[in-house]
């Protein structure tokens, strides 16, 4: 049995700091604010029920803001109350199971992680050149609450398709 591609609508970061983490995401990323911070409670609301039923017994109370980027791919902010939220010191830890970074698309990937970096984020990795003679770009960077970001200088269509599986092979 086949299936249809599946569109991604959009991806959801923790946050410590939700007021300031939208108006980053929307200086940095050009991100349209489209609603929140909503403040979240377990307080007999459906959302509050919606909310817990998702994050399950230990939330009670929290922040969302909605964000789109240019595609109209969504980013959605959280930060908890209660739990609070907490920063994590290692956030790199790209061996363990799970969502380790989102990807931007940039032609100037190069200026976007200098201008993650002016505005409070990091730039983790140089700029690299994914394969040689050709213009494709990655950086990797993160936001000021430790989100990891990928920044490609072209589409994944553009930089993988028509590719033998051999183009990515060390030589």
């Amino acid at each position: 049995m086949s299936y249809h591609p599946v569109p991604v609508t959009h991806v959801g970061l923790t946050v410590t700091d939700i007021k300031t983490a939208t108006e980053w995401y929307t200086k940095a990323f050009g991100c349209r604010h489209i609603i929140g911070p909503l403040h979240i409670r377990h307080d007999g609301s459906h959302i509050g029920e919606v909310f817990k039923g998702i994050f399950g017994d230990r939330f009670e109370e929290g922040y969302v803001s909605h964000l789109a980027t240019a595609n109209g791919v969504g980013i959605e902010l959280f930060e908890f109350v209660t739990p609070k939220s907490e920063a994590v010191d290692d956030n790199f830890r790209y061996w363990k199971t799970g969502v380790f970074h989102f990807c931007l698309v940039d032609p100037d990937a190069d200026g976007l992680a200098r201008r993650i970096a002016e505005m409070g984020g990091k730039q983790r990795s140089k700029v690299w050149t994914l394969f040689e003679g050709e213009p494709f770009k990655a950086v990797y960077c993160e936001d000021p609450w430790g989100n990891l970001i990928e920044i490609y200088s072209h589409s994944t269509e553009l930089m993988y398709a028509n590719r033998s599986d051999t183009a990515a092979r060390a030589e």
